[in-house]
């Protein structure tokens, strides 16, 4: 973590600890080392520092482009080495973003949703987080964050005191759908891409709560 970094993973551990009670399940389960993909779904605002500042290491965040021309923002998310996407979230270029951060031992947090949810459910995963995984060789994480919908959702104008919760699911390696990627046709490398998000998404919602002594790391 580089200085500015460190701020930010302070500020929002302390905060998030003090204002939603915030509880965390086995980040353990994150390699602290080498590239990694957090796989998480998406309910708020929220979500991307609480799936990250769990951890003692850097992460790589996803940030519109956009704001990137802000000059105090765009400064801060350059020492945050955050991606820039477009307004959708994809695109050639900030596919090759991600997977040079990945190719460098970077951890990155990726939402399958897309978008954050409208009703605080869990939505159908989008086959781009798919694409990421296939054309990486880094195990992903499934994460499931709670509460957050509660505490900022979409349509809300200021956050709510409610507690938040993320949970780390035991790593995943889809090995031999990436051998068969190598070698299939362009119809078939489409169901990979699909199957990979659809088996990450079902990986979170697996995951619960309480099952496990939660942890302030």
């Amino acid at each position: 973590m580089n200085f500015i970094y460190y701020c930010g993973w302070v500020f929002f551990r302390v905060a998030y600890k003090v204002y939603f009670r915030v509880r965390w399940f086995n980040p353990e389960r994150v390699p602290l080392n080498g590239p990694v993909i957090l796989a998480s779904n998406h309910a708020s605002i929220l979500d991307p520092p609480l799936v990250g500042v769990a951890l003692p290491r850097g992460i790589n965040y996803l940030a519109r482009a956009s704001l990137f021309r802000f000059p105090v923002v765009g400064w801060v998310l350059h020492h945050w080495d955050a991606v820039p996407v477009d307004r959708d979230g994809g695109g050639a270029k900030g596919l090759k973003i991600i997977l040079d951060r990945l190719l460098a031992g970077g951890a990155i947090v990726l939402f399958p949703e897309g978008t954050r949810t409208p009703d605080g459910e869990l939505q159908p995963a989008r086959s781009g987080v798919g694409l990421a995984v296939i054309k990486s060789t880094a195990p992903v994480v499934p994460v499931r964050v709670f509460g957050t919908f509660e505490a900022y959702g979409r349509n809300m104008t200021l956050p709510r005191p409610h507690q938040i919760m993320a949970k780390y699911g035991e790593p995943m390696r889809f090995e031999a759908l990436r051998a068969e990627a190598r070698t299939c046709s362009k119809a078939r490398l489409k169901e990979i891409y699909q199957q990979v998000a659809d088996e990450i998404m079902a990986a979170i919602a697996k995951l619960e709560p309480y099952q496990e002594k939660a942890t302030f790391p």
